[in-house]
Order: structure tokens, then sequence, then C-alpha cells
């Protein structure tokens, strides 16, 4: 994968309490949009948005990046705690 695009998966689908899966980038790009203000200062949602940001720039860490988004979502408890 040379370069990342809104259609591109995630390293592996999240699905969170609501039922709604973040499967794509775009999924994931669409979700961190929403984050408020609080949200976007907690150390963990600072780290995800990073690692999708190297990740844009970078295809290689879209794994990590999918995984920090992962834990920032089991951290504020909306997705529940068991991993793929």
């Amino acid at each position: 994968m040379l370069e990342l695009e809104k259609r591109s998966p995630l390293a592996f689908p999240i699905t969170l309490k609501n039922g709604r899966t973040l499967a794509t980038v775009g999924d994931a790009a669409d979700y961190l949009s929403t984050l408020n203000i609080d949200q976007r200062e907690r150390g963990y949602w600072k780290t995800a948005i990073m690692m999708f940001n190297n990740a844009m720039r970078e295809p290689g860490y879209l794994k990590i990046a999918t995984m920090n988004l992962r834990s920032a979502l089991v951290y504020d408890r909306l997705v529940d705690d068991v991993g793929p």
C-alpha cells in the first residue's frame, strides 16, 4: 500500500457499542472529526490523532494508528474491552 485513501481499510475493523463500525480510514477520520474539545485534550486521543496523521504520511503506521484509535475508544468506554 503506497498511499492511504478514505476507502483504505483499517488494520482491523472496530465496532462501537452503538453498533457503528469503523472499517476504513475515512470512517476513522470522520469519527475523529466529531471529537469535542474535552476529548481532544485527553492524551490518548492526542496520540490516536497523531498516529493517524503519521499513517497518512507513512502507511506503515496504519496498524499502530488503528490500535491507538481502539485504545482511545476503550478508555472512553465506547467499545467493549475485548480486542481482535
